[in-house]
C-alpha cells in the first residue's frame, strides 16, 4: 500500500481513507456500507445501467450511480437518506414492471438478489397496471436454462461472455422495452465456463438446466470440497439432499479460481448414479460374477500367491487421492515391488525436483507475467479457469505465443509453429526478443508436449529455454507444467514412479508383470495389457479398464470420500465427503488397507490420523494446507537431451473436453454437451 495514493472520503459522516481511483460504491463498501446493485460485478466492466446503486454526493444536483462515479478527495457520500430511499424505490418499481411473479416456481427463489433487494429497498405496491411483456425462451445449450421474461437487462451475462470467457456470443437486440438478451442464432454457448452465467445472473433469467425444478436451496446440505476433474484445484461447494448430489457451485478462492468454475466439474456429477461399481466382481470362466469382499480379497491373495515382487505392478489414475496413492505404494513395497507409474499418458515427467513438474509461477502469478509462451497445450480445454487468467493478461496487451495446435484460446496469440522445431528456433524469431525483454516471462508446458517418444527431450529443451531467457530466478520461476487432473501432482510428490531398473507403464503393459493393480487408471487403452496378466481394477465406474479386470473392487469418487489433492501449482487441498458411496463401495485407501491384510503384508495404520501422519513423514509438503511453494533457484536440469527432439507436431492432450475422464464419460449431461458441441459436418456443394 506504500505506493498507493490514499484520499479521504466521508461516507455517512464517517471519514475513511481509500485508494485513489476507486468508485463511490467501492469507497462506501470500504467504509462498511452496503450498496444495492444488479449490473455491477467486481470482476466485470462497469455498465451502470440498473441504477440501483444510487447515492447522494454533496453538491451533486441529483443522486448518482455510485458504481461508476469516481471518488475524490474530500467527497461526502450519503448512502441512506429520504432522497436515496425514494430513488431506489423508483428504480425497483421500474425493474419489476415486467418481471413475472415466478418466485414460487423459480429456481433462483431463496437465493435471488432481486428478491432480497425488493424486500430491503423496494415498496409494497406498484402503479403499473398494463399487461406485462413476455419473451420467447432462448436456447443456450444443454447446461443453461434461460427464461428471459425474468431478465432485467443487467448485461452481466453479456459482459462475462465477452470479457472473462472470451466467447462474445451473447448480446442484446432491440431497444427500450423490446430489448432482449440472446445468442443471436440460438446455438449452444461454446464456452467451457458457461455455467458461471448461472452464478452471476442476479435474477432467475439464467438457471441450471440439469437442476431445473429439483430443489430449494434451504433443503440442501452444503459441503466444501475441491474439484479434481482438472488440475486447477477449483474450490467448490457440493449441495446434496439425502444420498443425492443436486448441484456443485464454486467457492471464492482468489489465488486459485477467483470465483469461477469449469463446466465439466460443475455438471458431470449426474454420473455418480450411472455405470457405478457398487459391489466386488470376480471373473470366473471368462465371465464376471458378483462377489463379497472376503471372496474378492481371497481371490486376489490366491492369484498373487507366489508371484515375485518384480512381476507385480501398479498404476494410479489421475483422479486418485493422495491417501490411496500412498497406501497402494506401500502395499506394493510390502509385496516387494517398485513397478509403479502414475503417467497413464506416458508423459516424460522428471520427479527429481519439484520445480520440474509444477506450475511454479502459481496460478495467481499469471497476473504478474509480462510475456507468455504456451508449448504443447490448449489450456482452454485442459484448465478453463486457468486459461481465463491468461486471457485477463492478454487483454492488457501481454503478448502470448503458442507452439502446438493452432486453436482458438479465446484471446489474441501468435502461432509460432506446431512442433519442437519451433521450440528450438523461438529465440531467433521476433517473439524471442519479447521473451528476452520480459521481466517475468511465463513458459507453460502441457502434457501434450511430453506424452510422446521425445517427451524427455522436449522437457529439457523447454527448461533450457527458460534458463536462457532468465525465467528462473530467486524472485520468479517462470517454468510451468500444466497437468490434466487433480491427482497427478500428489502421485509425483509421493514418488509413485518406477525407480532405477524398475518397470514403467509401457513395460508393465507389454508383459513385464504377471499381476497388475489399477487404481482408477482409465487413461490408457486396456487392450494393451498382455494376455494372461492378472488385473485388479479398483475404481468407481465401469469404464475402460474394468472390462479387462479379473477382480473389480468398487471405490469412491472424489465427492464420496475425504481426500487430499495437490493442484498443478503444488497447493495441497482437502476434499470432503458430500455423500456416501453406493452399495458396497468403500473409500479407496480402506480397500487397500484391507487388501494388505489378505495379502499378508498388513500396513501399520488403520485410521485417517495415522495415514496422514505417514503422508507427512513421506513428504513434508502435506503438512501445509493451501500453500504454494516459494520460488527458488534450481541448479540442476531435467534428465533428457534437448538436442534429441523429434519433428512430429504436438498433439492435443485430449480431443473431447466434455468426456475426458471416467466420471464425465458416464455423465448423460456431458454426453449432451459433446453432441451439442460436435463439429458440424461440412455440406457438399451442389
Amino acid at each position: 500500500m506504500s505506493d498507493v495514493k490514499l484520499i479521504k472520503v466521508t461516507v455517512d459522516d464517517v471519514e475513511v481513507e481509500v485508494p485513489l481511483g476507486v468508485t463511490a460504491l467501492q469507497a462506501a463498501e470500504l467504509a462498511g456500507k452496503e450498496i444495492p446493485r444488479f449490473c455491477y460485478h467486481e470482476r466485470l466492466s462497469i455498465a451502470g445501467n440498473c441504477r440501483m446503486c444510487l447515492v447522494e454526493v454533496e453538491k451533486a444536483p441529483k443522486p448518482v450511480a455510485s458504481c461508476h462515479f469516481p471518488a475524490a478527495d474530500g467527497m461526502k457520500i450519503i448512502t441512506d437518506s429520504p432522497v436515496v430511499r425514494n430513488a431506489r424505490r423508483g428504480v425497483m418499481e421500474f425493474l419489476l414492471l415486467n418481471h413475472p411473479l415466478d418466485c414460487p416456481i423459480c429456481d433462483q427463489g431463496g437465493e435471488c438478489d432481486l428478491q432480497d433487494q425488493a424486500m430491503a429497498y423496494g415498496q409494497d405496491n406498484s402503479r403499473y397496471r398494463e399487461p406485462k411483456r413476455s419473451i420467447k425462451d432462448k436456447y443456450f445449450g444443454p447446461l443453461i436454462k434461460p427464461i428471459m421474461t425474468r431478465c432485467i437487462q443487467c448485461t452481466r451475462c453479456v459482459r462475462f461472455a465477452s470479457e472473462v470467457a472470451g466467447v462474445p456470443e451473447i448480446g442484446a437486440v432491440g431497444r427500450g422495452e423490446g430489448m432482449e438478451i440472446t445468442t443471436y442464432i440460438e446455438k449452444a454457448i461454446s464456452s467451457e465456463l458457461s455455467g458461471n452465467l448461472i452464478d452471476i445472473c442476479p435474477v432467475g433469467a439464467l438457471t441450471s438446466r440439469p437442476y431445473a425444478y429439483v430443489s430449494r436451496p434451504w433443503e440442501l446440505a452444503k459441503t466444501d470440497s475441491v474439484d479434481v476433474l482438472d488440475a486447477t484445484g477449483t474450490n467448490i461447494r457440493v449441495d446434496s439432499r439425502g444420498p443425492d448430489i443436486l448441484r456443485i457451485i464454486p467457492r471464492v478462492h482468489e489465488n486459485v479460481n477467483e470465483e469461477w468454475m469449469a463446466d465439466r466439474g460443475r455438471f458431470s456429477f449426474d454420473a455418480l448414479k450411472k455405470r457405478r461399481l457398487d459391489r466386488p466382481w470376480i471373473r470366473e470362466n471368462g465371465k464376471l460374477r458378483a462377489a463379497t469382499w472376503p471372496e474378492a480379497f481371497g481371490t486376489i491373495a490366491e492369484r498373487m500367491k507366489g508371484i515375485p515382487g518384480e512381476r507385480i505392478g501398479a498404476v494410479a489414475g489421475g483422479l486418485a487421492d493422495a491417501e490411496s496413492i500412498l497406501v497402494l505404494k506401500e502395499l506394493m513395497a510390502g509385496l516387494g515391488s517398485a513397478n509403479l507409474d502414475c503417467r497413464e499418458d506416458g508423459a516424460a515427467l522428471d520427479a527429481s525436483n519439484r520445480a520440474f513438474y509444477l506450475f511454479n509461477s502459481s496460478i495467481a502469478g499469471i497476473d504478474q507475467a509480462d510475456a507468455v509462451l504456451i508449448i504443447g497445450s490448449n489450456p482452454r480445454v485442459e484448465a478453463p479457469v486457468l486459461n481465463a487468467r491468461i486471457r485477463k493478461r492478454a487483454m492488457v496487451r501481454v503478448p502470448v505465443g503458442v507452439i502446438g495446435p493452432d486453436v482458438d484460446l479465446t484471446y489474441p496469440s501468435q502461432h509460432l509453429g506446431s512442433g519442437p522445431e519451433a521450440l528450438s528456433g523461438v529465440l531467433d524469431s521476433a517473439f524471442g526478443d519479447v521473451l528476452r525483454n520480459a521481466k517475468r516471462p511465463l513458459i507453460l508446458l502441457g502434457r501434450g508436449a511430453l506424452a510422446r517418444p521425445d517427451g524427455a527431450a522436449v522437457l529439457a529443451a523447454a527448461w533450457g529455454l527458460a534458463q536462457s531467457i532468465n525465467a528462473v530466478t530467486a524472485e520468479w520461476n517462470g517454468f510451468n507444467l500444466l497437468h490434466l487432473q487433480g491427482g497427478q501432482v500428489a502421485a509425483l510428490d509421493l514418488g509413485f514412479l518406477p525407480g532405477q531398473g524398475n518397470k514403467d507403464l509401457g513395460a508393465m503393459l507389454g508383459g513385464g508383470v504377471d499381476a497388475l493393480w489399477l487404481l482408477g487408471a482409465d487413461g490408457f487403452d486396456p487392450s494393451l495389457i498382455a494376455p494372461g496378466t492378472f488385473v485388479v481394477y479398483q475404481g468407481h465406474h465401469g469404464d475402460r479398464a474394468a472390462a479387462r479386470a479379473d477382480v473389480i473392487l468398487p471405490g469412491s469418487t472424489y465427492l464420496e470420500k475425504d481426500g487430499t489433492y495437490v493442484n498443478t501449482e503444488g497447493r495441497v487441498q482437502r476434499g470432503r465427503r458430500a455423500v456416501f458411496p453406493p452399495g458396497d463401495a468403500r473409500e479407496d485407501w480402506r480397500i487397500l488397507r484391507a487388501a494388505s491384510e489378505a495379502l499378508g503384508v498388513t500396513l501399520p495404520y488403520d485410521d485417517r490420523f495415522g495415514l496422514h501422519a505417514r503422508m507427512q513423514a513421506v513428504n513434508p509438503i502435506f503438512q501445509r494446507l493451501d500453500e504454494t511453494p516459494a520460488p527458488a533457484p534450481v541448479s540442476a536440469s531435467p534428465a533428457g537431451d534437448a538436442g534429441a527432439v523429434g519433428g512430429a507436431p504436438f498433439s492435443p492432450a485430449f480431443a473431447n473436453y466434455w468426456q475426458a475422464d471416467a466420471i464425465s464419460r458416464a455423465s448423460e449431461v456431458m454426453a449432451d454437451c459433446a453432441r451439442a458441441h460436435a463439429p458440424t459436418p461440412a455440406m457438399a456443394a451442389e
